[in-house]
């Protein structure tokens, strides 16, 4: 059976928005941007009123062309001298305990803006010295002195996400390529071994499940050895995106968990609303040997799984977009 709506899994209650208002506020105060918002991520308002968003450095305009992502693409401004000053500051006054900073693509820049997420960096530790801090960056172009400079300011986890599998790669990243992205995270442990490397990537753009279970093997490689790996259910952030082709059912998010578990990875975190910096320090912590409860709201979708896990994905009709909120 094709789909025209969203399957029960994946409607979403939307929280009060204008809980999300004091965060919105201190954002727009200090000129900053958050992946949540010019990603168009189904949690925003979630995260949002509690007081949560990850950062977006380097500009709201990407150097690169991916069709699954609502970020503006083009030719970016230089980058804001002050923004690794306001990050710290806003998460500062958002009290966070573990701070998420992603990035645009910034394939104009000598070191693809490696330096900036230093700067970045150590402006948060300066400010939160308590806090732990994830970085969600681009593979540089394959420029791995910038990964270097990246993984030697020490961040608690270091993120780069493969998005698809190894089949669809040049589809979904065409300016992306794969053994690059995976040789990313390889530099991260090889430069530093005790760093907490994180990977994630979308379902339903068309993968099968033995995909899926092949890119968890290159990610557990001796030489890479990913710790964390995220796995979401792609949803099209606007018309001209790539289309969906299949909801993925909460019983085959399951067996990714399963599977991933049994090829090593400390924590797996598989679920229709899942995406890379959504409940990012819980999964860190899991990850470090912590433990962690089932994450509110559900993101999982365990609420759908069938007993016998013989839930089926649903293809998509290629027709009009709708809300994921009732």
């Amino acid at each position: 059976m094709v789909s025209h709506r969203f399957p029960p899994w994946l409607v979403k209650r939307m929280p009060s928005p204008s809980k999300a208002h004091g965060l919105k506020a201190i954002m727009r105060q200090k000129r900053l941007h958050t992946v949540c918002e010019e990603a168009r991520c189904p949690n925003l308002f979630e995260c949002f009123s509690r007081g949560t968003a990850t950062f977006m450095i380097g500009g709201d305009v990407c150097t690169r062309t991916c069709g699954y992502c609502a970020v503006t693409k083009g030719l970016p401004d230089p980058l804001d001298a002050d923004e690794p000053m306001h990050v710290a500051e806003a998460s500062f006054r958002l009290n966070l305990n573990h701070v998420v900073v992603t990035m645009v693509n910034r394939d104009d820049l000598a070191d693809g803006a490696a330096g900036h997420v230093v700067e970045t960096i150590e402006a948060i530790r300066k400010r939160l010295p308590e806090a732990t801090i994830e970085v969600l960056v681009s593979d540089f172009m394959g420029d791995f002195a910038a990964v270097e400079k990246v993984v030697r300011a020490r961040p608690d986890v270091f993120n780069h996400n493969m998005e698809t599998v190894g089949r669809l790669f040049r589809k979904i990243r065409p300016n992306g390529d794969y053994e690059r992205s995976l040789r990313a995270l390889a530099i991260a442990r090889e430069i530093d071994p005790g760093i907490t490397t994180k990977s994630g990537i979308m379902v339903g753009l068309g993968e099968t499940e033995d995909d899926v279970f092949s890119l968890m093997d290159d990610l557990r490689r001796p030489e890479v050895d990913c710790q964390i790996m995220t796995i979401g259910q792609y949803l099209q952030p606007q018309k001209k995106a790539l289309p969906v082709r299949e909801f993925i059912h909460p019983d085959t998010y399951d067996r990714y968990r399963a599977a991933g578990e049994d090829k090593g990875f400390a924590y797996v975190y598989a679920g229709p609303f899942v995406r890379s910096s959504y409940n990012a320090m819980e999964a860190m912590h899991a990850a470090q040997g912590g433990g962690g409860e089932n994450p509110a709201g559900d993101p999982e979708g365990r609420t759908f799984m069938t007993e016998d896990r013989s839930g089926r994905n649903v293809p998509v009709s290629q027709g009009r977009m709708v809300s994921l909120y009732p």
